[in-house]
Order: structure tokens, then C-alpha cells, then sequence
């Protein structure tokens, strides 16, 4: 096997023996032959639209496989293997119903009948296959990827009703491009920034989707204590599995409670209204097995984020939608009466647990209904900079970097954050600043469009660029919705990121160079270090930046 398309690539390279994620060689193989498969189809999804042809089953399943082919989603061998098969045979329907003839045996591939022979297979389909030039070959790599976290995104806006045609033209248009030896680099870093245009307009439909169905988020005081009584856990990213668990145990004096990137959930009105969803457990997604081993009820994983289930807990989990472990039963038509029953034969919590309260729920709205009061503030000189320190969590202990950096921000900035990079700071008091929190949970990475729409207000209310904001982005990244959240702030033109722990594995040193020449990114060096040239850059003898540098001791 080879993979590295997350942060945790062994040695920085990449997994070839087993994935740091636990994903097996044979899931890593069957996966490769999975986005081949995609491949091939995509070419006839192409074609068939040229002749006016589109298939909404092929659009949805696209999207649907990609998206299991995320780190730490599907790590089941049957399953994949039922999605290749799948994949070809939509792609052989398609082909006759659109009259097409391509006659290319790689195009035309047949999966073999069992998973021995496929893994077989896998290994003329490998990522590595792509190409021979590591450059483009980097960059294609980066499309997939960006295309993974788009994939993703689509498919929590289809489950609630927001779709676009165009998005899915553009899948299939990168994957088929693939097959084509003839482009260029150049041709590579242009799909590229259209693969973040449009993972711009997939957030934005995700958003639609989110806000339409339930509410603008609005700030929300959450409980990390407990309540005494039965419990279900909810963990991943889905709105909709958790609103349906809301509704299934409603009255059956069962608490639900959120984990990992669930927390911003508690700031939208359609869920909040029901009163048995009564806090958040828990941190961020690698925390999951220490965590979930201690939780007195049943657990279910939404979408992705899923660890191996150890023992002590596997007869207690369930997952829905994408994500699979093999073992683990598998919630269908999201019908949850199995993890009712289970939660209802558990012991829940036996007496009532204090705890620490956070505040979530400052989505776009919230944040933009106080604009005015935020512009005046940063005329005033009360507010100096602000900062977006979000992302991906991760296990490796120089994450460490994102607590630190949030603790030596000065009093007279603001700090943004979404997605579960923020678990390393979320529960800390900063205060605030004439009323404005310091410190304002944006929500999801599935809400990273409300981080950019601020930082575009902004802009606008100061008659500037984005660059031109007191505004530095420091960001850390994990899996491949990260990278294309990363791939649309290039194609906004946004400019001198912070990225961390470490750089992607995927990115030769001359695809680095570009991003470095044209777009300033720069990997994370000490907090201090970063703390000093984002508020001070080269102006590091004014009397702020001195007192800056002897508090941070540099």
C-alpha cells in the first residue's frame, strides 16, 4: 500500500504497511481500485452530458464514493468492493444509455469477482499510476484530494436538499482529466483553483442547506457536565442523524449528547429546541477511543472521524451513513432504534456530573449583526488584530503549537475558530472586548464558508482587501476536506496562511516553491516566533512590537 493523503503519512511520507488511520493494506488497495473505478466512470459522465445526458444516480454515487474514501471513514473491505462494482456498473448503464463507444482497456476496466483479485488490480491503479512527472503528479494528487472534501460537502447538502449540476460536472470533468497525459503543470494549478472555486460554491449551497433547515446559528452556552440518566453519544459532522436521533428518543428519558464537531450544533434553533439535548462530551475526533471507552451509554459516528472501536466499547457503537468499521453494526434509512434499545440496556449516568460551560453558535449572522460594533472597536484602537486559528485536530503532540499560540495572543485581539482544531482552546476564558468574545466558535469545518464571508465583510466595511485586514490565517490541517477549504482561499487570492503541523506529503518541493512565490504560505514555526511577524512583520521597534517581544520572552 501506499497512502499519504493525510497529515499523519508515516515518517511524513506516507503508510505502507498499515495505515496510521488503522485502514488495512486491502481496504488502502480496494480504495485505489474505488477511485479508478470513479475515473472511468466520470469519462462517460463527460460524455454522456456533451450529448445531454445526466444521471442524477451517477452524480449522487460519485460523490457518495469519494466521500468513503476520506482518512477515517470507510475502513470495510465488503463494502468498498460493493462501491467498485457498483461504480462499473452504473458506468456500463450509462454507456449504452448515452450510445457511447470509447474502446480503451483502461477506460473500460472490469473489476475482478472477489476481493483477492481486486486487490490484484489495485496495483495497476495506484495513486502513483497518475502520472510520471512528480510535479504534476503532486497536483493531481491535490485535485483528488480537493475533490474528496468537496465530494464530502456535497453530500451533506444533498441529504438536506441543496444540490447544483455544476458541481458535479466539475468531478467528473477532474477525474476524467486524469486520463489525460497532455496537460500541463500549468493546466494542473488551474484545475486546481477551480476545484476550490468550486468548493466555494459547495459551502455555500452546505450553508443554504444547514441555515435553511435549521435556523441561523445563534451564540449558545453549552454544558460539558452531565445530566444523570440514559445517554446517546453523537459524534462526526451530520446535522441530519442527530435531528432524527432528537426525534426518535424523544420522550423515552433518553439525553443526547454531542462529541468532536457536533458541538456547534447546539447553536442552531431547530436543535436546541429539544430540551433532551442537554450538552457536549468529549473533545476532538483522536480523543475518541479514550473517551468513548469512559461514556456510560450508546455512541453513534456520523460521516467521518471513525478510530478502530476497542473492545470495551464496540458492542456500544453504531455508524451511519459513509463511515464503517467491520463489526460495528451499520444504522440504515437512519432507523435508530438499535442504538435506542442499547442506550436504554446501558447503565447512562448515575448521578448528575458538573462542568465547565463553552460558547458556540457565532456562525456568519451572529457575527456580522455586530459588525458595526467590531468596525468601531477596531477604529477605536481596542481591537488590534484578528486571528482565524482553526483546522483539523490531530494526535501529534506539536499540535501542541495551536493552544500555545491562542494563550500568547494579546488582550486586544480577537480570535475566530472553527472545526475541531479549536478542542485544543475551546474551553478557555479569554474574556472579551467591549461585549465582543474574544474567542468565537465559528463551528464546523463544514462552516468554513462563514469564516470566509466575514473575513470578505470585513474587507468591505474597511474598503480593503482581505490581505489588507489586520487578519492572519493560522491554520492546521488533518484530512482532505482541509485541502480544499485550503484550495478555495487560493483561489480567493488570500495570501501569507500558516499551515500546520507539518506541510502535506503530497506537495513536491517545486509544488511548495509556487505556493510559497505566489501565495506567501509558510509552515508554522514557534507561536512566538509566528505571534511576532504577524503583528509586527519587519516594524519590530515601535513601542507595541518591543513590549510584544519581551512579554513573549524572544
Amino acid at each position: 500500500m501506499f497512502c499519504y493523503q493525510c497529515e499523519q503519512a508515516a515518517k511524513g511520507t506516507g503508510c505502507t504497511r498499515v495505515g496510521i488511520c488503522g485502514k488495512s493494506p486491502i481496504v488502502s488497495a480496494l480504495q485505489d481500485l474505488l477511485e479508478h473505478a470513479l475515473r472511468t466512470l466520470a469519462v462517460y459522465a463527460v460524455e454522456a452530458r456533451r450529448k445531454g445526458i445526466t444521471d442524477n444516480e451517477v452524480n449522487a454515487f460519485t460523490t457518495d464514493a469519494l466521500f468513503a474514501t476520506l482518512t477515517n471513514v470507510n475502513f470495510d473491505d465488503q463494502s468498498t468492493a460493493v462501491l467498485i462494482k457498483k461504480a462499473v456498473e452504473l458506468r456500463e448503464r450509462l454507456k449504452e444509455r448515452a450510445k457511447i463507444s470509447i474502446n480503451n482497456n483502461t477506460v473500460d476496466f472490469i473489476p475482478a469477482p472477489d476481493i483477492e483479485g481486486m486487490v490484484a488490480q489495485a496495483l495497476l491503479y495506484d495513486i502513483n499510476s497518475l502520472h510520471d512527472d512528480p510535479d504534476i503528479r503532486s497536483l493531481m494528487h491535490t485535485v483528488l484530494y480537493g475533490l474528496k472534501g468537496i465530494a464530502a460537502y456535497a453530500v451533506h447538502a444533498r441529504e438536506l436538499g441543496k444540490e447544483d449540476d455544476s458541481v458535479y460536472s466539475f468531478i467528473h470533468e477532474a477525474l476524467a482529466s486524469m486520463f489525460n497525459r497532455d496537460l500541463t503543470l500549468n493546466d494542473w494549478v488551474q484545475i486546481a483553483l477551480k476545484c476550490g472555486e468550486v468548493n466555494l460554491k459547495v459551502m455555500e449551497l452546505l450553508d443554504a442547506a444547514n441555515t435553511g433547515r435549521y435556523g441561523d446559528p445563534v451564540p449558545t452556552e453549552v454544558s460539558l457536565g452531565a445530566k444523570k440518566g440514559k445517554a446517546i453519544l453523537v459524534s462526526g459532522h451530520d446535522l441530519k442523524d442527530l435531528e432524527e436521533i432528537l426525534k426518535q428518543t424523544e420522550g423515552k428519558g433518553i439525553n443526547v449528547y454531542t462529541h468532536g464537531e457536533m458541538l456547534p450544533a447546539h447553536g442552531y434553533p431547530e436543535l436546541k429546541k429539544y430540551k433532551h439535548l442537554v450538552g457536549h462530551y468529549g473533545t476532538a475526533w483522536h480523543n475518541q477511543q479514550k473517551e468513548f471507552a469512559k461514556f456510560p451509554g450508546a455512541i453513534v459516528m456520523t460521516t467521518n472521524c471513525l478510530q478502530k472501536p476497542l473492545d470495551s466499547y464496540k458492542d456500544n457503537i453504531f455508524t451511519s451513513g459513509p463511515v464503517q468499521w467491520p463489526g460495528v453494526i451499520h444504522i440504515e434509512n437512519r432507523d435508530f432504534s438499535p442504538v435506542i434499545k442499547r442506550a436504554l440496556e446501558l447503565p447512562g449516568f448515575e448521578e448528575d456530573i458538573p462542568g465547565k460551560t463553552v460558547m458556540t453558535g457565532f456562525a456568519r449572522n451572529a457575527v456580522l449583526s455586530v459588525a458595526d460594533k467590531i468596525v468601531e472597536a477596531v477604529k477605536a484602537g481596542k481591537i488590534k488584530h484578528f486571528f482565524l486559528v482553526g483546522g483539523c485536530d490531530g494526535a501529534k503532540p506539536e499540535r501542541d503549537y495551536y493552544s500555545k499560540f491562542v494563550e500568547l495572543v494579546p488582550k486586544d485581539c480577537i480570535i475566530l475558530t472553527l472545526a475541531c482544531g479549536k478542542f485544543r482552546f475551546f474551553d478557555k476564558n479569554l474574556g472579551d472586548i467591549d461585549g465582543i468574545p474574544r474567542l468565537l466558535d465559528i463551528g464546523q469545518c463544514n462552516d468554513a464558508y462563514s469564516a470566509i464571508k466575514i473575513a470578505l465583510a470585513l474587507a468591505e466595511a474597511f474598503k480593503v482587501s482581505v490581505n489588507e485586514l489586520p487578519l492572519s490565517f493560522v491554520l492546521s490541517w488533518y484530512e482532505q476536506k482541509a485541502v480544499s477549504i485550503l484550495l478555495t482561499l487560493l483561489y480567493l487570492g488570500i495570501k501569507n496562511i500558516r499551515l500546520g503541523p507539518t506541510l502535506p506529503a503530497f506537495l513536491t518541493p517545486n509544488v511548495v516553491n509556487f505556493l510559497v512565490e505566489n501565495y506567501n504560505i509558510q509552515p508554522i514555526k514557534t507561536p512566538e516566533e509566528d505571534l511576532m511577524n504577524m503583528l509586527c512583520g519587519e516594524d519590530k521597534e515601535n513601542k507595541d512590537c518591543l513590549e510584544l517581544a519581551e512579554r513573549l520572552t524572544i
